[in-house]
């Protein structure tokens, strides 16, 4: 049974609380095998949409503790907190799919509504491989059942880049795109004709992003493209590195949806050239702890979803204690006043943009720094705000300003200006899924581009 939002009052304004989640066991080897059990467990780049039956998401096919079963997992949602398991989209791997990839598992989809009716495009390959496939299949209902359209694009073993990763994008002016690429030869976009939902022409299309090598350290892929409205802005989200170890999600922005694409200090995603290459895309999300909780490792490959004006980022993450499990995230994304996207430090759980009272502000946090140096998990540091504005932690003393609604200045002392002096970061009312209460967190960044997080404890 659902429980009320939690309410607390004081100087005259209240304060909302989203309501107790419900519990979420991880590592869960007694569903092993039952799907219908399975909620957000084995969840792996996953694509939302949003219907008018509610939120779906697809995602690849994966499984913990056996053999797994091909054909692009659906799960639904009524509030993008509970999932529950749908089906499989496909009865298994379409044959050209077979043919030309020789895939075990579909990767990565990513559906769109056209005009009434539904566009699955999937990707199909294996690890490592240039032999690869973006396919099409279309329905008339979310659910399906889909129809095989065929290829939409397709690489080969000597060519170089990787057709994977498909997210299909409207620009402002109405035109339908598909941006894609992963690992090898980095992020390309293309142009689509509307009516089809195929290339309107030959070739690869434009480069968008690469690194400076195909390895896994030198990893771009998942690629996703949104629009907002306010800043006039079209945003490439992408994850780095390592699949299973140091994943992390990269986002930069650009006033054309073909780019150049810049991060928040203008170096353009194409610069292979820039060194060090980690420093390329502001990074807003990575493998994390909160004090001894086990957290979560190699987060990634994004979707978001504009919500009326509201946006979240969809991602998958892996479980602290077993890095093997991979769980469905979904965090809301505030911005910037300056037009950068920045990612909530809790997972949602129904949480409202709202003004603070201020006497919510003072008392103990635990602080993180998503610092692109660092490999892996980054761990919390205790941060203690005190009632008469001057805050201390490990990093060493400064001082807090409250703007009276939801922005919040940490000023640093004996740090040069330019080296991370100053944090704006933005509040947000929580469910702190760790400790299993509300709370109030923050996100924002430094003035060194670098993404800050914040959890109160007491």
């Amino acid at each position: 049974m659902s429980k009320a939002p939690v309410h607390s009052e004081g100087e005259g304004n209240v304060l909302i609380f989203p309501q107790a989640p419900g519990e979420l066991k991880l590592y869960d080897t007694s569903i092993l095998d039952v799907e219908a059990e399975w909620g957000v467990h084995n969840s792996h780049d996953p694509g939302i949409v949003k219907t008018p039956e509610g939120y779906y998401v697809f995602s690849t096919d994966v499984k913990v503790g056996g053999d797994l079963v091909p054909g692009v997992m659906v799960r639904k949602s009524k509030d993008l907190i509970h999932w529950n398991w749908v089906h499989y989209a496909l009865p298994g791997i379409p044959q050209i799919a077979q043919d030309w990839a020789n895939a075990m598992n579909l990767w990565a989809p990513d559906v769109v509504e056209y005009q009434g009716k539904y566009r699955m495009y999937y990707s199909a390959s294996s690890f490592g491989s240039r032999q690869s496939l973006i396919g099409l299949q279309t329905s008339d209902s979310i659910e399906g059942p889909w129809t095989d359209e065929g290829v939409v694009i397709k690489t080969r073993e000597e060519d170089p880049l990787n057709a994977i990763d498909a997210n299909v994008v409207n620009d402002a002016e109405g035109r339908m795109w598909m941006v894609y690429g992963s690992f090898f030869g980095g992020i390309h976009i293309i142009q689509l004709d509307k009516e089809s939902g195929k290339p309107i022409s030959g070739g690869f299309g434009q480069l968008l992003a690469v690194r400076d090598k195909a390895t896994e350290d030198g990893a771009v892929e998942g690629p996703y493209i949104v629009y907002n409205e306010q800043f006039k802005k079209y945003y490439l989200f992408v994850s780095y590195d390592s699949l299973f170890e140091d994943y992390n999600v990269r986002v930069a922005r650009s006033d054309s949806i073909t780019g150049p694409y810049v991060d928040i200090y203008g170096r353009d995603m194409k610069d292979s050239s820039y060194t060090p290459q980690y420093e390329v895309g502001l990074k807003i999300l990575g493998g994390y702890h909160f004090g001894e909780d086990p957290g979560w490792i190699a987060p990634g490959h994004n979707s978001v979803l504009n919500d009326e004006g509201t946006y979240f980022m969809v991602h998958h993450a892996r479980g602290g204690a077993d890095k093997y499990w991979p769980y469905l995230h979904v965090r809301k994304i505030l911005w910037t006043e300056d037009g950068w996207p920045v990612v909530s430090p809790e997972r949602y759980a129904g949480e409202k943009e709202q003004d603070i009272p201020a006497h919510h502000i003072a008392g103990s946090w635990e602080r993180i720094i998503h610092d692109p140096a660092v490999d892996g998990q980054i761990g919390s540091e205790a941060l203690t705000l005190l009632a008469n504005g001057e805050l201390f932690s490990k990093q060493g003393a400064g001082q807090w300003y409250f703007d009276g609604q939801r922005s919040l200045t940490l000023l640093w002392n004996d740090i040069a200006e330019g080296e991370g002096r100053t944090e704006k970061v933005l509040l947000l009312p929580s469910w702190d899924w760790e400790q299993h209460k509300p709370t109030l967190v923050f996100t924002g960044l430094n003035e060194k581009g670098l993404a800050i997080w914040g959890k109160r404890n007491s």
